[in-house]
Parts: structure tokens; sequence; C-alpha cells
């Protein structure tokens, strides 16, 4: 099926695009009352994530409500390690809680790496769902959560501001580190694999704990295992998101992926002088930037994407919507980047 709109597919490999595409992460979500009718049908978090209509139907509500210019299957980093036999659950206003750890080798080897198709099943058809709905409209784009990411709330068991037990095991435990990385690299690349093959057109690959290590960690125990992952997708362009890792941006230049996501710390300018001209750069506006007034939201888009200078440029925030950001606002951005121009130079 041809698509309509292959923007962000463009972008994602450094064709030329006649305008900058635009989504945003958490584009599915609490912003929206009509997320909140199905989260309420669906009971809770947990159980929406599993049911493949209500997942299309949220990650479709974007495009009709805010004509962003890619949907991204709703779904949760978690269902990786859930599928390797920890599952977890999501506590309201509290976050995600695993009831038990990996604490020990045994532990790791009694983890399995899914098969997706059975063990993830309900994301495949989930992306089949959406795929046939979206009828070519725009890309799909599929995703899941690092390797170091997903080593953080498997071995800490909770959300935390330190993550001071997974950063314990790396210095106390290495080896045990290093098993569980990559008992979580090979499932992580089975199911990205799992979720092009099911329609997903472009996968992103969020590291959203990053920021937690220093750069000599971040080196040892997270680029390793990115390079693993972009070596093997290379069916569809690749999108990697290391909230934090400002240090790494030399680094993350040398992955085999096609684009570099940034978050709102990042420069712009900075971080094009570190990464060189080949990859195409994914953000970056405060996601705070949109509690301001329309003037406002329209100046900081402005800003943002004349310092991205209009090619090899997927606008985005710097991080995932918040939940009580009006969807006029949201809107507004998304207006904003379809609207603007680069500059004529005489």
């Amino acid at each position: 099926m041809q698509l309509q709109n292959d923007l962000i597919i463009k972008a994602a490999t450094g064709q030329q695009v006649p305008r900058v595409p635009v989504w945003c992460m958490r584009q599915a979500g609490r912003v929206f009352p009509e997320y909140r009718a199905v989260r309420k049908k669906a009971g809770s978090f947990v159980e929406m994530v599993k049911h493949p209509e209500y997942c299309a139907e949220v990650t479709l509500q974007p495009i009709d409500l805010l004509a962003v210019d890619a949907a991204i299957i709703f779904s949760d980093i978690l269902v990786v390690p859930e599928a390797m036999g920890l599952p977890y659950d999501l506590v309201e206003k509290v976050g995600p809680r695993f009831p038990e750890t990996i604490k020990s080798i045994d532990d790791v080897e009694r983890l399995r790496v899914p098969e997706p198709e059975q063990d993830l099943g309900y994301v495949l058809e989930a992306i089949r769902l959406t795929k046939h709905a979206l009828n070519g409209r725009v890309p799909l784009i599929g995703f899941a959560g690092a390797p170091f990411t997903i080593f953080c709330y498997m071995v800490e068991g909770h959300g935390s501001k330190t993550f001071s037990l997974a950063r314990k095991m790396m210095y106390q435990a290495p080896t045990l580190a290093h098993m569980l990385l990559k008992k979580i690299t090979q499932s992580t690349i089975a199911y990205l694999k799992a979720q092009i093959k099911a329609g997903a057109q472009l996968a992103q690959v969020f590291d959203s704990w990053a920021g937690i290590l220093g750069p000599a960690q971040y080196e040892a125990f997270a680029m390793p295992y990115l390079h693993e992952i972009c070596n093997a997708i290379n069916e569809v362009p690749v999108i990697v998101f290391s909230k934090g890792a400002f240090y790494a941006r030399k680094s993350l230049a040398q992955l085999n992926c096609q684009v570099i996501g940034l978050d709102w710390h990042m420069d712009i300018a900075h971080t094009r002088q570190l990464v060189g001209p080949e990859k195409s750069l994914q953000g970056n506006l405060d996601p705070a930037a949109l509690y301001g007034n329309f003037d406002q939201i329209k100046a900081e888009t402005h800003k943002m994407l004349e310092a991205f200078g209009g090619q090899k440029h997927i606008a985005n925030l710097g991080h995932g919507l918040y939940p009580d950001l009006k969807p006029d606002n949201v809107r507004c951005f998304v207006d904003t980047v379809k609207a603007w121009q680069p500059p004529q130079t005489a």
C-alpha cells in the first residue's frame, strides 16, 4: 500500500522534504479526553495495552485530532520484561511495579527470550489493525525500550530518581549485568523485527534513563547493546532517543541508525557539529513550552525549526507530552511546524 504522506521516512533517510514532518512522543495519551474514555473502558493501563482494538483506537486518535505526520503504536516498553518472565503492574500516580526483580545469575537464566508472535502477539495484532485502519495515510512507528532502560526496571523493580540498585549491580556484579543486558538485547531485536514484519515502517528505541549514567558507564553498559540493535534492524529507519545522554552524542553518531533524537537540554547547533552532517535529527522543543500561550508556542517552535534548518529534521518535543497539557496547545505546535518554511536566502 502506497503512503499518502511519507515525509517522516524521507526526512529520516536524509531526502529533501517540502516541509518538516512532525509527531509527538506520547501523542496517544492522557492529553486527550478521547484517550481517557478508552482507558476507562479498558479498566487498567496494563489491560488496555493487551487489548489490540483499544491500542489501535488510541494510536489513531492523534492522526485525526492533531493531523501529525506519523502514528506510533500505543504500547509500553515494559511488555518486553513481562514477556521475558517478569510481570509488572502500573500503579496510578506511582508508576510501574515489578513484584519480582533480578538479583542473581539464576534469575537471569530463568528468563526467556520471547517468541514475539506467541508472547507479544497482542502488540503485533494492534500494529496490523492500526496499519489496516491507517490505509496509507501516514507511516506507523514501532518502538521498544533500550536494553539499559529495561535493565533499570528489571533490577530496581520500579521507577527511581537514581536507580541505585541497577547501578550498584554494574559495579558489584558486572558479569551479571552484562548477562541480563545481552538477554534483553536479544529479546528486543526479535520484538522489533516482529513489529516491522507486522507493519511498522520506522522503529524508535527509547533509552529513557540514559541520563543517570556517566560517560564511561554508558559506553560500557549501554552503547554495545544499542550497536547490536541498530546493526540488526536494517529493514526500516531507526531512531535512537537517549534522554539525558548529552555526553554521548559523538558515540551515538557512530550507531548504524538513521536518526538521533534530542532532548530539550541538547543544543541543536552543537549537536549537529558533534554528530556531523549524515544523521537526521529529531526533536527537541521543551514540552513545558506548550504551557505557554499560542504566540509563545509559535515563537519557541520557530526558534527550534530555524536552529535545525529545515532538512534532515523530524520535529518533535524533547520528551513526551505532559498529561495536563491542553490539546489546543499541542495542536498549535503541530500546525506551526507544518506551516513553517525556512527563510529564503538572497
